[in-house]
């Protein structure tokens, strides 16, 4: 299955305690609240999406899946693919996952911590592994932001396609949540290492932004708060 033959605006369904939040680079605390998933993937998904972008943040942050049943009502609600992302620490969770209807699953600390577990699922479900690599101050950082690991992001990209992964999560800390604006040049250089989709994340304000990032050669963009806010609309993204 060819993931994103043509470039793609990915809406993001971030969840807190069941809701829809965005926060600002992270940071517990910062949450803006939007509501209920459902409604939210609906909605994204009448507007023209064709895939969305779930995180469990309260899995990213204890470790452990606490919106399971939050994912299964949108798995149950919408009909296209779905990546998850967020808590996802072993194997045996990650093909639960995939076995439910989750096309997805995005492995961050885990991928980190044990490379082979990319290796593991991909043989089992080809292709369904996006291994999540965020950025900050141009190193790779892993458990929530805060701890960093000095790898090189395009060198750790490389790392994980070898290992089977179907596609690249590149996310840089320093503008995420905080709408201002995208680091092309990282996005380039990441992109350039890799023979995967990169799905670019995180800065995302206006539609040059966007622009800017389908340039740099990433094959989707994942947005969240500018969508949410009304910085633009999905169709206008698009079709930049």
């Amino acid at each position: 299955m060819s993931h994103f033959p043509e470039f793609e605006v990915i809406p993001a369904v971030d969840m807190q305690d069941g809701e829809v939040v965005q926060l600002v680079q992270g940071e517990r605390g910062t949450a803006t609240r939007y509501g209920d998933p459902v409604e939210a993937a609906r909605r994204w998904v009448d507007a023209g999406a064709r895939t969305l972008h779930l995180v469990d943040l309260d899995g990213a942050f204890e470790g452990e899946r606490a919106n399971a049943d939050a994912v299964e009502a949108v798995l149950d609600a919408v009909d296209v693919p779905v990546q998850l992302g967020g808590g996802i620490r072993a194997a045996d969770d990650a093909l639960d996952l995939l076995e439910r209807g989750v096309d997805r699953v995005i492995l961050g600390t885990a991928a980190v911590e044990n490379p082979d577990i990319v290796a593991e699922i991909s043989e089992e479900y080809p292709g369904s592994v996006m291994v999540s690599l965020d950025a900050r101050d141009g190193e790779v950082v892993v458990s929530g932001w805060t701890e960093g690991t000095g790898l090189d992001p395009a060198e750790a990209a490389g790392r994980y396609e070898d290992l089977g992964a179907g596609a690249v999560l590149f996310t840089d800390v320093d503008v995420e949540g905080q709408l201002e604006g995208v680091n092309r040049a990282l996005v380039e250089r990441v992109v350039d290492a890799v023979g995967i989709p990169v799905v670019a994340s995180g800065g995302v304000a206006t539609l040059a932004d966007v622009r800017e990032l389908r340039d740099a050669g990433a094959a989707a963009v994942v947005v969240g708060t500018a969508l949410y806010e009304g910085e633009f609309t999905l169709a206008e993204a698009q079709s930049v």
